[in-house]
């Protein structure tokens, strides 16, 4: 291994793990979405007036997608992103699951910007959990499509 591999594969050491925590913690505030979704939001912890107003968001038209709750679809998402941020999965020789994971990340961030559009402009309300699904993804993202810029790491 020449030492220029050595030292990118020491400055990215920390991604996977990054990706990790980020994809688990995903799906802790996507699984508390999807049980005050199936609940009616009795217990959401968040302010419920004025423009902070997450059971309006939870509540409304745009919180199924057809028929599917989007809290649900994120709970998915970041099962599947948790799995394909394994380190194992990072260190592979096979294309696929860098592959997936960038498939996998683009259609989350095109689903929030249609989510961040439906809370600014349809629906008048924000809903924080919300938010920092639509950040956690943003943030996944931006780790994966960096990755995905840099050269193939050799063994």
């Amino acid at each position: 291994m020449s030492s220029g591999v050595a030292t990118q594969q020491k400055s990215i050491g920390w991604l996977p793990w990054t990706t990790l925590v980020l994809s688990v913690a995903g799906v802790a505030v996507a699984a508390y979405l999807t049980y005050e979704h199936y609940t009616a939001g009795t217990t959401l912890a968040c302010p419920d007036t004025g423009v902070v107003n997450c059971l309006k968001v939870t509540s409304s038209q745009y919180s199924k997608l057809f028929g599917i709750p989007v809290a649900l679809l994120g709970l998915l998402f970041f099962v599947g992103m948790t799995a394909l941020s394994l380190p194992p999965l990072w260190r592979t020789a096979s294309p696929w699951p860098s592959r997936l994971r960038l498939a996998a990340v683009v259609v989350g961030v095109v689903f929030v910007c249609y989510l961040i559009w439906a809370e600014l402009f349809q629906i008048d309300a924000i809903c924080l959990w919300c938010t920092v699904v639509h950040g956690l993804t943003i943030v996944l993202f931006g780790l994966v499509v960096i990755r995905q810029a840099l050269p193939p790491l050799e063994d």
